[in-house]
């Protein structure tokens, strides 16, 4: 029987790439995100190549929405908490509470609602899969990335902590927190549409990380044996060498 995979915000970018490398890896894939189009899409896609592969709309901030989600799906084995985002660079003196707050709601409390009601289904398969797609931000601040970097942070923490209350328990919790990733709509959607910003954000780096990149180290971590968790993984460009620090050619 094939094991069933859910994906938060699987409508694009690292999400979309994950759903894929994980059905191709022989997982029945549920996709989940709020833009129904896109993971109708990728759900048609999937199951044309000969993969399983169902597609749920879902407002991960939405509690009654996740509930209802969780009655609906049964049988869970892995669960890749993907959706989240940035919103603005503003510096923490000039910054909207309100970004903070969106940021909050879909990075930490986003998977903190599907974690928790999908829980069950995870320890009763016997050998379930948690993963958290926090970020570098989560463990570094940088200028301008306060509200982002304090989500992260949180999710982070979620990660940690929850992986200390399920030892003994047959769930593994995986964090895995890419550097800088090149996606179609990450920084656009972080500098709220402004492509020549977001473009300034890769600028002088020719390879960043991409999407499937991303999925690629999901897909390993989840395809461990069941033994073996992968606490913490941390993946950047070879051009990236921390936060802000970027090593360029000479004459660059």
């Amino acid at each position: 029987m094939s094991r069933t995979a859910v994906v938060t915000g699987a409508s694009s970018g690292i999400g979309a790439a994950t759903a894929r490398k994980l059905a191709q890896a022989g997982y029945r894939v549920v996709l989940t995100a709020r833009r129904k189009e896109r993971i109708d899409a990728l759900a048609t896609e999937l199951t044309a190549a000969g993969h399983r592969a169902d597609a749920y709309a879902l407002d991960v901030t939405d509690r009654d929405a996740v509930d209802a989600f969780a009655a609906w799906l049964g049988t869970c084995h892995v669960l890749v908490n993907n959706a989240g985002g940035a919103i603005g660079a503003e510096t923490v003196a000039e910054a909207d509470p309100a970004d903070w707050r969106a940021m909050y709601e879909v990075n930490v409390l986003g998977v903190l609602h599907v974690t928790q009601a999908l829980l069950p289904a995870l320890t009763a398969s016997g050998d379930g899969t948690v993963v958290v797609l926090s970020s570098t931000a989560g463990h570094l601040a940088y200028e301008g990335g306060g509200g982002y970097v304090a989500a992260k942070h949180g999710a982070h923490a979620l990660a940690a902590t929850l992986r200390l209350e399920l030892c003994g328990e047959p769930v593994r919790v995986i964090e895995i927190a890419p550097g800088m990733v090149r996606t179609d709509e990450f920084a656009v959607n972080r500098y709220r549409g402004d492509a020549s910003k977001a473009a300034d954000v890769y600028a002088g780096v020719a390879e960043p990380l991409t999407a499937e990149d991303v999925a690629d180290t999901v897909e390993w971590a989840v395809t461990r044996p069941s033994h073996v968790n992968v606490d913490l993984l941390v993946v950047r460009p070879r051009a990236q060498a921390a936060q802000h620090k970027v090593h360029r050619t000479a004459g660059s």
